[in-house]
């Protein structure tokens, strides 16, 4: 299968007529026939029904069609950041990341790092549930991570960030919103939301508070949900410094608590580019010259 039958097969399926779909591709009948022709016998199965009329799709034809038009899509953009990529960038470091946030100082270190480095281009993944897996199999240069995801990840280079704490998260008009420190006492009669996939840090604390007897509790799927529930007056929760976006919709409140979160970056030992060690110590460096920012 080429991208010419790809082609071929998305406009036939828009249009439902060999000598209209031939005719906007600028190709004879025969020859698009011909290649839809070969494109079936390649994948096992009928895609068109043909009439005299015209075309229709199989109901397999329907879904591979669909699948095709998102391959065709993925396919398109690849090339177009290829192209761009060849223009201007000589090399790419990709990071991978929980969320966005989590590197606070990432957007700086980009604009930092492109005035001393403008040929290497800084490409940021946003991956939640797979991103240990994509560093693993070498398809990511950096990984975010704690630094007890860490220890057991053979051939890596782990280079400390910074220590993060534990918040608690309230609506800024919550009684909880005008204290500097918040207390297990403080909860007393609250509902703590919990869950949604926790570090082990926190859920220590979440059970220590719940363990209490003094504090309701509200099973949560994710931290986006448990956000939610927060704007909607369904309680408070605790959370990791590192997932403040800093934009005011909520007060986060230092929690009074031993438990606190390393967060480091991950790199391939057998990494050894200048550029990316130039870039692991622009964002160390900006981490340890700020204070301002609570993490």
């Amino acid at each position: 299968m080429n991208t010419k039958q790809i082609d071929y097969c998305i406009e036939l399926a828009h249009t439902l007529n060999f000598s209209r779909a031939a005719e906007n591709l600028f190709v004879s009948q025969p020859s698009f026939s011909y290649q839809i022709r070969l494109l079936e016998e390649e994948v096992g199965f009928a895609i068109f029904e043909r009439s005299g009329k015209g075309a229709s799709l199989t109901p397999a034809g329907t879904q591979f069609v669909g699948f095709l038009t998102g391959m065709r899509e993925d396919l398109k953009r690849a090339i177009e950041q290829g192209k761009n990529f060849s223009a201007k960038y000589k090399d790419s470091i990709s990071i991978s990341l929980l969320v966005r946030q989590a590197v606070h100082f990432l957007p700086e270190a980009m604009r930092l790092f492109a005035v001393s480095h403008p040929d290497v281009q800084i490409v940021p993944l946003f991956q939640y549930e797979n991103g240990v897996e994509s560093f693993l199999r070498e398809e990511v240069d950096i990984l975010f991570a704690l630094k007890e995801q860490t220890r057991q990840i053979p051939g890596i280079t782990v280079h400390s960030l910074y220590t993060s704490h534990i918040y608690l998260i309230a609506q800024t008009d919550d009684p909880l919103a005008e204290k500097n420190l918040i207390r297990e006492e403080d909860l007393y009669g609250r509902t703590l939301m919990v869950g949604g996939g926790s570090p082990d840090a926190l859920r220590a604390v979440q059970h220590r508070l719940i363990a209490s007897g003094k504090i309701d509790y509200f099973n949560s799927a994710d931290h986006d949900t448990t956000l939610t529930n927060v704007a909607a007056g369904k309680g408070v929760c605790l959370a990791p410094g590192f997932l403040n976006d800093h934009s005011g919709q909520f007060a986060w409140i230092p929690f009074d608590c031993m438990e606190s979160f390393s967060c480091v970056l991950c790199t391939h030992k057998n990494d050894q580019r200048e550029s990316l060690a130039a870039f692991i110590s622009q964002l160390k460096t900006l981490y340890k010259e700020t204070v301002a920012v609570p993490f």
